[in-house]
C-alpha cells in the first residue's frame, strides 16, 4: 500500500470520504497531502507510520493557541488523534511587500499580546521528531540554556558530530547568555518560524502552520526567520516588526546565537546537508580560548 493510499485509508476511517490523495512535499516527520473528497471537497491531511504519538494532538493544541489568545492567523483544526491530523485547505503565499507588511503586524501582536513571566509551556511538544522540552522556567537564560541548546547535546548525532573542547564552548556560551541576551519577557512563540511555515488564505492573508510553540523570547522566532532560507522581499518583515516592537540594539548580531537551537536539532534529525555543523562551529568560535564574557569585558559579536 502507498503512502498516499495509507492517508486515504486512515481519512476514510476518520469518517472522511477520500476520493484521492495528492502527496504534499517537504516534511521529515509525517505523510501529507491534500485530499480531494467525494462530494468535490479538500482538506489538508497528514498520518504518522511507526508507534502512535501525541504530534498532532500536541500540533493541534499548538495551533489552537496560536489563534486564541495569540490572535494569530491558523487553519482550522477539523480532527486530531496519535495518527491523523485534518486541517482546513490553505493556500500558497504571495512574496511581495504587502504579504509580509501583514505577517509583522501579526507576529508583533502575537508577542505583544501574549506576555508572561514564565517560560516554557503546560506541556512538552516536538521538533520534527524528537521531544521539546517545555519545562517552565522563570530564567530565561536558564531555560534557553537548558531546554533549547544544551538539551541537544545528548542526542546521539550531535554527541557524535562536536568533540569535548566543542561541547565545552557551547557551555561557556551558555554561561554567558545573561550578557549576550538583553532581558526580555517570555511570550508566545510559534517555535518554528520559517518560511516553509507560513501559507496563506483563500484572500492572500498569511497563516502560520506547523508550530513548536512555547514562551520564549520573542527574538527567537525572528531568529529561525532571519537565518533560514527566505526570499529577499521578507526583508520587509523585519522593518515592520521593528517599528511597531521597538526592537533592542543589536538584535541582527543575536540572531545567529538564537538559531542555534534550530542547528543542532538539524544534526540530530541526520539532516545537515547545508552547513549547520559548521555554523554552529562558527558561533561558538569565541568561546573555545576562554570562559566566555565576564563583568568589564564586551561579548563578542556572534555573526
Amino acid at each position: 500500500m502507498s503512502n498516499e493510499e495509507i492517508l486515504a485509508e486512515r481519512l476514510r476511517a476518520a469518517g472522511y470520504a477520500a476520493k484521492e490523495v495528492q502527496r504534499a512535499v517537504g516534511g521529515v516527520v509525517a505523510i501529507a497531502g491534500l485530499a480531494t473528497l467525494q462530494d468535490g471537497s479538500e482538506l489538508f491531511a497528514k498520518t504518522l507510520l511507526g508507534p502512535d504519538r501525541d504530534i498532532f494532538t500536541v500540533e493541534s493544541t499548538g495551533l489552537s493557541e496560536l489563534r486564541s489568545p495569540g490572535g494569530a492567523n491558523t487553519p482550522d483544526v477539523l480532527f486530531a488523534s496519535p495518527n491523523l491530523l485534518v486541517l482546513e485547505k490553505m493556500q500558497p503565499r504571495r512574496d511581495d511587500e504587502r504579504f509580509w507588511e501583514q505577517l509583522a503586524h501579526m507576529v508583533a501582536a502575537l508577542h505583544m499580546s501574549t506576555t508572561g513571566d514564565r517560560f516554557g509551556w503546560h506541556r512538552d511538544g516536538w521538533l520534527g521528531r524528537l521531544r521539546q522540552d517545555n519545562t517552565w522556567e522563570t530564567d530565561g537564560p536558564t531555560f534557553f540554556a537548558q531546554r533549547r541548546i544544551l538539551r541537544w547535546l545528548s542526542e546521539p548525532l550531535v554527541e557524535a558530530e562536536f568533540d569535548r573542547d566543542e561541547r565545552q564552548a557551547l557551555e561557556r556560551l551558555c554561561a554567558a547568555l545573561p550578557e549576550l541576551v538583553p532581558s526580555q519577557p517570555p511570550c508566545l512563540t510559534h517555535g518554528d518560524l520559517w518560511q516553509e511555515n507560513i501559507v496563506a488564505t483563500d484572500d492572500g492573508a498569511p497563516v502560520l502552520i506547523d508550530p513548536a510553540v512555547s514562551y520564549n523570547w520573542p527574538e527567537v522566532d525572528l531568529s529561525m526567520l532571519w537565518c533560514s532560507p527566505r526570499p529577499a522581499v521578507a526583508d520587509r518583515f523585519f522593518a515592520v516588526y521593528r517599528e511597531i516592537s521597538g526592537l533592542q540594539d543589536g538584535w541582527e548580531e543575536r540572531m545567529p546565537l538564537l538559531h542555534l537551537r534550530e542547528l543542532l536539532s538539524v544534526i540530530a534529525h541526520d539532516d545537515d546537508d547545508w552547513g549547520a555543523a559548521e555554523a554552529v562551529r562558527k558561533i561558538i568560535t569565541p568561546f573555545r580560548r576562554s570562559g566566555g564574557t565576564s563583568a568589564g569585558r564586551t561579548a563578542p559579536v556572534l555573526t
